[in-house]
């Protein structure tokens, strides 16, 4: 999704303070490195997501093989990130992120080679897809050695603002650029940026030796490792319920993953569809700005609940069948308001975790987010096929709602503000 509800939604801020700015934390070598890398890879995800959906959709005619097309590069990141995981600490980070950056490069590569038969390039996304989540898992682990304290809250922060305003540039963008020169062009670009943060990660970031060696070999400790995680959410009644709030995501994601089909029953042109996948990610811009600046940690704790609530609201008006212009305000307000529970829901739950299994646990809240995401994909496309595309958005507000009203009264239950992060992992 936007990534409003993707894999850049997983990061989270509170109100920054003025003794750590924005500026501070980009003086680091190492965090600056990395946020270049993931904006690079994030814009070319973006745009490739508008080039691959419009691709698709145009070949086939076919919400549902648009939806799953648009679902596979979300879905295989759980298999990536929950068994390949380990990766991340079996073997250097940062020679992990530059591996599986190298990788995808090539992968999207392929994919501009004209005539690919459509169930190879579904093939081909779906392993572009899987290494997104060992990459992922590599650099979630990787942020809490450079950044600590305040610094990583605001680092978090700048994450947040940036790739969502990222997202929203290759969504924009994205739609203009594939209806001037093609799907190929936006692909070719997206193994472009995969390329150039290979390379700004191999010479930003310092090599540091893997955290598990030799001494715990075989597929025991393997297994153990991917494991963790999964228990440790699964024991505790507020990580379990962060978990829920965040995963909302698989049902306000749908008004991005079935853009194409909802803008041709809008009788809107190709440029469109990249304007109404970013209406989220602009939504949810604003709210990094106003959830992240103006509104005290106390009342987001508070509100975490009411916000997952309120995210699906604007959706289930699309029984409505409204217009453009509508649509794109009504996406932008689910994108603000789900920004504002995501935020702090991220920060809750990082905070929550013990220092030695915060990247297990981080690993299973940001790959089952990516999921999610995917699942609800696939179905929204299935379904637009069956009702349109406006009732499935509808329908999937309202199914988010239905599902947030649970959630918000088990945070009511278990709420428990953390405002202080554990020091750095030894």
């Amino acid at each position: 999704m936007a990534a409003g509800h993707g894999p850049g939604r997983e990061s989270g801020v509170t109100a920054v303070a003025a003794r750590t700015s924005f500026a501070s934390v980009l003086r680091l070598r190492e965090f600056r490195a990395l946020w270049l890398a993931e904006l690079l890879s994030v814009c070319g995800d973006q745009l490739a997501r508008v080039a691959l959906a419009i691709l698709v959709f145009h070949r086939t005619d076919s919400a549902a093989l648009t939806g799953l097309t648009y679902a596979l590069t979300y879905v295989p990141t759980l298999v990536g990130g929950v068994l390949l995981a380990g990766w991340g600490d079996r073997r250097s980070r940062r020679d992990v992120m530059v591996w599986t950056d190298l990788a995808r490069a090539a992968l999207v590569g392929v994919m501009v080679v004209p005539g690919m038969p459509l169930w190879v390039l579904c093939v081909l996304v779906a392993v572009m897809t899987l290494f997104g989540g060992p990459f992922k898992a590599a650099q979630q682990a990787t942020l809490p050695e450079i950044l600590t304290g305040e610094q990583y809250t605001v680092g978090m922060a700048l994450r947040n603002v940036t790739m969502q305003s990222a997202q929203l540039v290759g969504f924009g963008a994205g739609g203009m650029l594939v209806a001037a020169v093609g799907p190929g062009v936006g692909l070719t670009v997206n193994a472009a940026t995969f390329a150039v943060s290979a390379l700004v990660t191999r010479f930003g970031v310092r090599y540091r030796d893997p955290v598990a060696s030799a001494a715990e070999p075989g597929w025991r400790a393997f297994l153990r490792s991917t494991t963790s995680g999964a228990r440790l959410v699964w024991q505790d009644t507020g990580l379990r319920t962060l978990v829920g709030l965040n995963w909302l995501a698989g049902f306000y994601v749908v008004p991005e993953t079935i853009a194409a089909p909802y803008a041709a029953t809008l009788g809107v042109g190709t440029a469109t569809v990249g304007w109404l996948m970013a209406a989220d990610p602009i939504g949810s811009v604003l709210g990094g700005i106003v959830f992240g600046k103006w509104v005290p940690e106390r009342v987001q704790v508070r509100a975490l609940g009411l916000l997952g609530v309120a995210a699906g609201i604007p959706l289930v008006l699309c029984f409505a069948h409204p217009g453009l212009v509508p649509s794109m305000l009504l996406f932008a307000t689910s994108g603000l308001l789900a920004t504002g529970y995501n935020i702090q829901g991220v920060v809750q739950f990082m905070r929550r975790l013990p220092n030695g299994q915060r990247a297990q646990g981080s690993g299973l809240n940001s790959t089952g987010l990516v999921t999610v995401q995917g699942l609800g994909a696939a179905a929204a496309g299935g379904l637009a096929d069956l009702i349109g595309p406006a009732k499935t958005i509808a329908a999937a507000g309202t199914a988010g709602v239905a599902m947030a009203v649970p959630i918000a009264l088990a945070w009511g239950r278990t709420r428990q503000p953390v405002t202080e992060p554990e020091g750095r992992a030894e």
